[in-house]
Formats: structure tokens, sequence, C-alpha cells
């Protein structure tokens, strides 16, 4: 009886993962940047993303000081590296940010401020695959990383100065009107 069971198991896992081999050599398993991912795309990415940041972010706080210096060379940053993807202050998607997937949320508009430091400085640091999201560790150095992330962290109540610079950088809006 155990033997019967056996078999049965092995070879449900082998149709199993036949059937798998067989969708993706097909081009059944979508590739297109702008299809919607199945059910059971979304919960491995999101269930493996969870897992690690709780495995490997830092819990921590910042090494670096949350003082005007350290946010403004944070938003300078981010308008050189991030605002691409994930925009300026008046939260519109470039063109570049509505053709990637996932859709990289933008910051202005749903920011990570309530997110620990630790969980924004790893993304940043690492990136996160399947998702569009860069590994900055070959770009940026470590005190780079832990002022975009302090920037990240304050985005929603910056220090007046920094505030204004932040204003300035230009928007999409800007873009698209020709400035």
């Amino acid at each position: 009886m155990l033997k019967g069971v056996l078999v049965g198991v092995v070879l449900s896992l082998m149709v199993l993962v036949g059937g798998a081999y067989v969708a993706v050599a097909n081009g059944l398993v979508p590739a297109r940047a702008d299809a919607k991912p199945g059910p059971l795309e979304t919960w491995a990415a999101r269930t493996s993303l969870h897992a690690t940041l709780r495995r490997e972010a830092p819990r921590d706080p910042s090494p670096i000081a949350a003082t005007p210096a350290n946010l403004e060379a944070g938003m300078k940053l981010y308008a050189a590296n991030c605002a691409v993807c994930h925009g300026t202050s008046d939260g519109q998607a470039s063109s570049i940010a509505k053709g990637l997937y996932q859709h990289a949320p933008q910051l202005a508009k749903h920011g990570v401020e309530d997110d620990p430091i630790g969980v924004t400085y790893w993304k940043v640091k690492h990136g996160i695959r399947l998702t569009g999201m860069p590994s900055f560790t070959a770009s940026m150095s470590d005190t780079q990383l832990w002022k975009v992330s302090l920037f990240l962290k304050h985005m929603g109540g910056l220090p007046p100065s920094v505030e204004q610079q932040w204003k300035r950088v230009p928007s999409v809006a800007a873009f698209r009107r020709g400035i």
C-alpha cells in the first residue's frame, strides 16, 4: 500500500513538473512586460520578498544622521538615479515608469516613509528581482545608499530648505510642457 502511495506521489510530481515545463517551453507563461502577472507569480514574488526582507534587512537605525545636509544629498542622489522611475514631488509617472512591469510606485504619492529604514536601504542596495528595481550596489557607496534611504524615510517631512530644492527637481509635467 505504501509503495502505491509513493508511486502515485512521484508520478503526480512528474506530471506537474512536466506540465510546467511544457507551459514555459511553449510560451504559455507570459513574458511580456505589459502582461498582468498571474496569481501564482504574484504570490511567489511577494512571499519571497517579504521572507527575504525579514531575514536580511538591517534592523539597526541608520548609521547616517538625518541632517539637512544628508537629506539634501539623498534627495540629489534620488533625483539623479531614482526619479525617472519613481517620480518627483508632483507624483506623476514618467513615460519610462508607465511602461515598466511591475509599475514602479510613484514615491511622492505612495511613499515609503512608514517602512523601516533598513527595508528601504535593502531594496535600494539589492534591488527587487523580477520587478525592474535595480541594485545600486555597484553604482553607489554604502553612505550614499543610506542617504537615499534617509531621504525616502523623511520625504513627507523634509526641512524647508530641502523641501524647496525637492520641489524644484524637474517633474514629468515640466518635461511635457517642454521645459
